[in-house]
């Protein structure tokens, strides 16, 4: 396996923000998250870190992200924000309508469930995690995005991954130097707004691609049933907002999970 991706490449499509993002290419490692979080008191600007091959790749609520080199894209973004960590508070929604724009670019139309996942014609094409880390008081915060996005899934991943999952084939035979470009453009001009507007300033679009609008849904933790209502947005802080049958309930984001009823 070579490293098919190019840091000096992946600059010369940089515009903006993005342009003072530090870029790193790695063959294979562990998890790229783990990685920044790891070298976090070293970093002097945000850094991307892009992997062919994730060996422990890493979803919400410990799950496994599975990936194949080629097939996918699998990176993490660390930025650093002049905000505390509890004003990060509805960032993985924001990141969805980042990356549902970059798609957008390439004629990809997408859908979000909250909180974190982009969907394909229903099914996950794309995973977010965020993990952050504090620095010295009033010296804001680090976060670190991480992004899984499948491109190819063959049978055999398929299976590994056990649950049916979206890809988009023919997004392999893009120049994926500018394909990951156009995502960390998306990426840091979203992030240059949040720090400015949080996460009120992308309530609106991220309501206009939520994929349950109107449904009814399930909020689940470990299996248990939580709430059970009409699905009608996010607020302004990026709450799902729920009609039940004993008044509005607003979900704030954690190991919860989402599920249609009867689904």
């Amino acid at each position: 396996m070579t490293i098919t991706l190019s840091p000096q490449r992946i600059a010369t499509f940089c515009q903006g923000p993005a342009q003072q993002i530090a870029l790193q290419a790695v063959e294979e490692t562990g998890s790229t998250n783990a990685d920044l979080l790891a070298a976090i008191d070293r970093l002097n600007a945000p850094t991307l870190l892009v992997a062919e091959r994730q060996t422990a790749g890493r979803g919400r609520a410990g799950r496994a992200w599975h990936s194949q080199a080629g097939a996918s894209l699998t990176f993490s973004l660390a930025w650093k924000f002049a905000l505390p960590v509890h004003a990060l508070v509805g960032l993985p929604l924001a990141i969805g309508v980042a990356i549902a724009d970059a798609l957008a670019m390439f004629d990809v139309k997408v859908q979000l469930k909250w909180p974190n996942d982009v969907l394909h014609e229903g099914r996950k094409l794309a995973g977010i995690l965020i993990e952050t880390a504090a620095v010295a008081p009033r010296e804001g915060s680090w976060a670190v995005i991480g992004v899984g996005l499948n491109m190819a899934v063959d049978a055999a991943l398929a299976a590994t991954i056990g649950r049916p999952v979206a890809d988009i084939p023919w997004l392999t035979e893009l120049d994926r130097d500018m394909l990951m470009a156009t995502l960390l453009n998306k990426l840091a001009d979203t992030l240059v707004q949040f720090e400015q507007t949080g996460f009120a300033g992308f309530a609106p679009r991220w309501n206009a691609l939520h994929a349950y609008s109107g449904q009814t849904v399930m909020i689940l933790d470990n299996g248990r049933v939580l709430h059970e209502g009409v699905a009608a947005g996010v607020d302004a802080t990026g709450r799902l907002m729920l009609d039940t049958a004993a008044g509005p309930v607003a979900v704030m984001a954690g190991d919860v999970s989402l599920r249609v009823a009867g689904g």
